[in-house]
């Protein structure tokens, strides 16, 4: 029998806010243990949630952006469940009046996934596992950190549709600055809905709930993994049991957690202490005209306006840091093909030398502004170029400095350059005669002869036509 998997996708993500959903706490990452807490953010009785009006504008840029359905009005809903990591024995959510509703997201090749819903909750504390004491600590800091929760419908069929979308969704919400999406710190994170039917088949089988998922390396494997389990229990006449199961990244499988439960397991209820919330036209109107550039439209930008080819124009805007940095390079007068090619030869090798990422780059897009008019000048040759950049990478990039303090301006001489060339050619007789004898390599030896005689400061262009002229009168 041949069978088909279905997969429908809940992703949390964290706001880019100051500040809790209801309370004043920080939600800066990385605080010691419990340091992050107030009585309202861990349910102390007679603490009043207050709503953060950034994290409502954050969610609905999202729900814009992602096609949704802005709802007027919506309302809060307590859904009730007792965990460790969640002190209040409830979380604040949406489940009757959502925020967003019927969006879409195009993940190419013809595929529309379609969303649900986008809601605004409350994220849970954090149990950290101490295998040493066989001890679990419960840490709040994280409870009350304001999510977005985006519900896709099943409309998943493989592990690469689902990474697609999730690239496009994390892409997204970064040039929104909804979210850094953070997948390491838990400001991404993703439970995956699947099961698996019958080819052709229009009934769903019996779905299981797959969290623990750290990376999109760790949710394509996992995906790959359950539906070949779900297959092989039913090949084996065996029943699928609707459950909650975790994946284990060191054994590469999943294990169950516990039963799958329903929207009825959680006792929803309006929450008591949050009115309904009521948005503005204008305020939505003024959001929607707001709405940034988004990486896919850069990029075509790229291509129509700079004459950049897709590869490229795709690669600068794959990271939003890369591509302001590279923007602003351009504004600074560098030709934009130009930019590109440093941006994406010299400036990626060199943050990837050192283990950084696009959003700490030491040097300033002055810098390299400044040096690529160097090179277009002719004040400096590529290979001398790149030198620089590499010695003023990390030290504030004073580009004119260090070209000053070790006097390496491009000689533009053609006396001294053809000096050179002449020195080089009557110290290589056998290069010399190689190239008589019709090897043609003979000649990029010579011309990296005189480089090195000229400590690769010269124009390579006035070399090449030295080497040339010196080659012919020798003949």
């Amino acid at each position: 029998m041949i069978w088909e998997t279905v997969i429908g996708l809940e992703t949390h993500v964290e706001l880019a806010t100051r500040t809790k959903i209801f309370c004043g706490c920080s939600t800066s990452f990385g605080a010691p243990p419990n340091t992050h807490c107030c009585p309202v953010c861990t349910g102390m009785p007679g603490a009043l949630p207050v709503l953060n009006r950034r994290a409502v504008l954050l969610a609905v840029r999202a729900g814009l952006a992602l096609g949704c359905t802005v709802s007027r009005r919506c309302a809060f809903d307590r859904n009730n469940y007792f965990y460790p990591d969640l002190p209040k024995a409830y979380q604040i959510s949406q489940l009757y009046l959502p925020l967003c509703r019927d969006g879409a997201v195009d993940i190419g090749g013809g595929k529309t996934i379609r969303i649900a819903e986008l809601h605004l909750e409350e994220d849970a504390g954090k149990l950290v596992h101490d295998p040493w004491t066989e001890q679990s600590l419960a840490d709040f800091n994280r409870c009350g950190v304001p999510l977005i929760e985006i519900v896709t419908r099943p409309d998943f069929s493989a592990a690469e549709e689902v990474i697609a979308y999730l690239e496009k969704l994390k892409l997204t919400l970064q040039y929104l600055g909804v979210s850094d999406c953070k997948i390491q710190e838990g400001s991404l994170r993703c439970d995956v809905n699947l099961s698996v039917r019958p080819a052709g088949s229009r009934e769903l089988g019996t779905r299981t709930e797959l969290k623990n998922l750290g990376s999109f390396k760790a949710i394509a494997r996992a995906i790959d993994y359950e539906a070949r389990r779900q297959i092989e229990l039913l090949e084996e006449g065996r029943p699928v049991v609707q459950q909650t199961r975790r994946w284990d990244e060191n054994k590469d499988a999943t294990f169950p957690m516990r039963s799958k439960e329903n929207a009825q397991d959680y006792r929803y209820f309006p929450d008591p202490d949050l009115p309904p919330l009521e948005l503005e036209e204008a305020w939505l109107d003024s959001l929607a005209a707001a709405q940034p550039e988004m990486a896919w439209e850069k990029a075509a930008r790229y291509q129509t306006q700079w004459g950049l080819s897709a590869d490229d124009a795709r690669t600068l805007t794959g990271r939003k840091p890369l591509a302001d940095y590279f923007e602003a390079v351009v504004e600074l007068g560098a030709p934009p093909r130009r930019a590109a090619g440093w941006v994406l030869g010299q400036l990626l090798a060199a943050l990837g030398a050192r283990g950084l990422e696009a959003e700490h780059i030491p040097l300033p897009p002055a810098a390299l502004a400044r040096l690529i008019h160097l090179v277009e000048t002719g004040a400096l040759n590529r290979n001398t170029a790149a030198r620089v950049l590499e010695a003023v990478f990390d030290a504030g990039g004073d580009v004119d400095g260090y070209v000053a303090a070790h006097g390496l301006g491009q000689i533009s001489d053609p006396a001294a350059v053809e000096e050179a060339a002449r020195a080089a050619l009557a110290a290589n007789p056998k290069a010399l005669a190689d190239w008589r004898a019709g090897k043609g390599k003979a000649k990029g030896f010579l011309v990296g002869q005189v480089m090195a005689r000229l400590q690769g400061r010269a124009d390579p262009a006035l070399v090449n036509r030295a080497v040339d002229a010196l080659l012919e009168e020798s003949k």
